[in-house]
């Protein structure tokens, strides 16, 4: 990974609103944290710090963007009941940006009470200015939608709860 590599990635995470990525990459950690938002026209820093697999430190990258708004996670609330076990939760296959839809005139791909098999477009996630069709690999009903329109998304974060039966 070289230096532009990193300047790319720390454009891509401060777009898209994370406040804290860390990445592993063959013996390489790389660690990007966005400080939450000061009052509007501050300067804002974006710090990012490299590790070699032993801890040490390789370098520091000085700022090369603003950060992005810091944007407040909404916790998802836990599988408590019984048959809420049973649901599958599809979870995204990485970082960017959720849309429920291909356009802000197009209805979602999906809505709760959906039934969906294996292979359809439930969402699309735009990371690195690529938009990227995301297929169900499950069959069900989708029971809840976890993450509103246009928000910024984690990898693995839960997007949907899916009753299989």
């Amino acid at each position: 990974m070289n230096l532009k590599d990193i300047q790319e990635l720390i454009k891509f995470v401060a777009k898209s609103g994370a406040t804290d990525v860390n990445l592993e990459i063959d013996n390489i950690k790389i660690s990007i944290k966005s400080p939450p938002k000061k009052r509007r026209g501050e300067d804002e820093e974006l710090k990012t710090v490299i590790h070699e697999a032993p801890a040490q430190l390789i370098a520091t990258q000085p700022p090369v963007v603003q950060a992005a708004p810091v944007v407040q996670a909404v916790p998802v609330e836990k599988e408590s009941t019984k048959k809420e076990s049973n649901y599958i939760t599809v979870k995204a296959s990485m970082i960017g940006t959720f849309y429920r839809s291909s356009s802000p005139e197009s209805s979602p791909f999906v809505n709760v009470g959906d039934t969906i098999k294996a292979g359809d477009t439930i969402c699309i996630i735009e990371a690195m200015k690529l938009f990227n069709e995301i297929e169900s690999e499950v069959s069900g009903k989708i029971i809840k939608v976890l993450v509103d329109d246009t928000t910024p998304i984690e990898f693995d974060q839960p997007l949907f709860l899916v009753d299989p039966s």
